[in-house]
């Protein structure tokens, strides 16, 4: 590999010897290195590797304003949490949780706290990030000090969540979680259910069918073309749920702009009919 730019003592952006730009980091690596020398492999720690058209500049920037000690407890923290191995190597995810972190023990040296609002509904809506953000935190926990609330793990569940985004901002994120809760209190208005349980399964799949939307949406992948036959049938046999279906797609389209397909209706209205008849325990 041979050195593109130097970021800092600790960052250096290189060519690996696919032709690819990647972002390395270690100890040292930045202080005898210059632009076209050959990369001291001996004094490589990690190698990050863009994706998704990120710009390997403005990620090799990001990363050269974290601390080496912060950014090898968080890497190795997110391995450690169960988190899938592939994320630790892609530069968004650890840029994203380290930043944070970095923030959070600033303010945990000053004491200040900060009251997470979407906390219950980070708890309900992604459970499994939720977890793997606690088992994250707490590997975090060992390796800095001061030592971080449990509350962080609402933030880093958030970030967890989001690593499925094209986009690394948070903002859609937060978008996406409002909508969702949106969605579920017109499904519970509509069929009178009151309080049902978000972690039933029809609530799980229903959740889980919305945020696979979300990213079709914000990938410009929603499913579509000419009207299937399935999405037709969904349609027929429940046309109750298709009507809130459509409800649903109209809460989307205002608060994203975008029109729903016709088959991202259909299955949105299978999902919608799944849920309210186990909240009514009946048999699908």
């Amino acid at each position: 590999m041979k050195v593109l730019r130097v970021l800092n003592n600790n960052v250096v952006l290189a060519r690996d010897e696919k032709g690819q730009e990647v972002i390395l980091t270690g100890r040292g690596i930045g202080f005898s290195s210059s632009q076209g020398k050959p990369v001291d492999a001996a004094l490589v720690k990690r190698v990050f590797v863009p994706a998704d058209g990120r710009d390997p500049d403005h990620l090799a920037e990001a990363l050269a304003l974290i601390s080496e000690e912060v950014l090898h407890a968080v890497v190795t923290a997110l391995g450690e949490a169960g988190i899938e191995e592939r994320e630790s190597t892609r530069p968004t995810l650890a840029i994203a949780v380290a930043d944070h972190i970095a923030g959070a023990l600033e303010r945990a040296a000053r004491g200040t706290a900060i009251e997470y609002p979407l906390r219950a509904e980070v708890q309900t809506l992604y459970a499994t990030e939720y977890a793997q953000a606690q088992r994250l935190l707490r590997a975090i926990n060992e390796r800095l000090t001061p030592e971080l609330d449990a509350s962080e793990a609402t933030a880093l569940a958030l970030h967890l969540v989001n690593a499925g985004f094209v986009s690394g901002d948070l903002s859609f994120t937060y978008t996406m979680t409002g909508v969702i809760q949106q969605m579920l209190a017109v499904v519970r208005e509509r069929y009178s259910l009151g309080v049902f349980d978000a972690s039933s399964m029809g609530a799980a799949r229903f959740i889980t069918h919305v945020r696979y939307l979300f990213v079709r949406i914000q990938q410009q992948k929603q499913l579509k073309g000419q009207e299937s036959t399935i999405g037709k049938g969904i349609r027929q046999h429940y046309p109750e749920a298709t009507r809130t279906a459509q409800q649903l797609a109209t809460i989307v389209e205002l608060r994203l702009g975008q029109q729903l397909s016709e088959d991202e209706v259909s299955y949105l209205a299978l999902h919608v009919a799944r849920m309210t008849m186990d909240a009514n325990g009946t048999a699908t």
